[in-house]
């Protein structure tokens, strides 16, 4: 049917230059393609690819008139993963989702190296994070060691350059990747919870003895460069014991007036 449509145009030509008239620039296969944004086209031939063209540019543009044309969307787009559970790094159940924002770059190989280049972005997406999270425990619990909730940024870097890898057959460009959701799985959530906060209590209270021990110090230099009074010893003690009490003490201390000597 092709050959017969490109026939009937040819006879169709030579008719019109032979009796002077004018030549119709489609026939020819020129077309005025108005601004499209955001749109590219695909130029197929005899129903196998012997040579892609991608039109982006709008204005006149010389088409083939034996080549089928397939649209292919090159805006922006997101993404959100479903929200998968994976064991991390130290194998404790976790939820995590991420949002990925991406982009066809090259609408030949979107078309032809995938069946379905937005369902391999998703697909991709989720092995991608999936991957990532499996990698890394998910606190660091003060080690200094790299972690998905401490290290949010390196994170992400790294998921982005490791979906680049994955999509990149199918033309796709990542632009920028995000986790969106980052818990423990609810089977363990009380006990993590738990563990959390004695890790926060621990060193809390590890702040405080540094401070009070300092204060202490500082305390006992002052009073015997300054000649304020002379202690021995026990008394320094008893005045160290006394400090770290008030100093440490969770709940407001309360004063006691000694009316006797300091060994009664």
């Amino acid at each position: 049917m092709d050959l017969e449509r490109a026939l009937d145009a040819l006879r169709v030509v030579r008719a019109d230059a032979a009796g002077g008239g004018g030549i119709d620039a489609r026939e020819l296969g020129v077309q005025r393609r108005p601004p499209r944004h955001a749109r590219a086209r695909i130029k197929r031939r005899a129903q196998r690819r012997v040579g892609s063209r991608q039109c982006r540019e709008p204005g006149l543009q010389w088409v083939n008139p034996f080549t089928n044309r397939i649209a292919v969307s090159t805006r922006i787009r997101n993404l959100e993963s479903a929200l998968v559970k994976v064991n991390d790094a130290d194998g404790n159940p976790i939820e995590i989702a991420a949002v990925v924002v991406w982009q066809v770059q090259d609408t030949a190989h979107a078309t032809y190296s995938v069946d379905d280049y937005v369902h391999f972005v998703g697909i991709q997406a989720e092995t991608a994070v999936r991957h990532i999270a499996s990698s890394y425990p998910y606190d660091s619990r003060g080690t200094g060691a790299l972690s998905l909730r401490d290290n949010a940024d390196e994170i992400t870097q790294r998921l982005s350059a490791e979906l680049t890898d994955r999509v990149r057959p199918a033309g796709v460009q990542i632009i920028e990747t995000r986790l969106t959701r980052l818990s423990y799985a609810p089977e363990i959530a009380q006990a993590m919870l738990r563990q959390q906060q004695a890790s926060a209590v621990v060193g809390a209270r590890q702040k405080i003895v540094e401070g009070a021990v300092g204060m202490v110090r500082l305390a006992l230099q002052r009073l015997d460069e300054e000649g304020v009074v002379e202690l021995d010893e026990e008394r320094k003690a008893a005045m160290v014991s006394n400090l770290l009490v008030v100093l440490c003490s969770e709940q407001a201390t309360q004063q006691v007036v000694n009316t006797g000597s300091l060994y009664q």
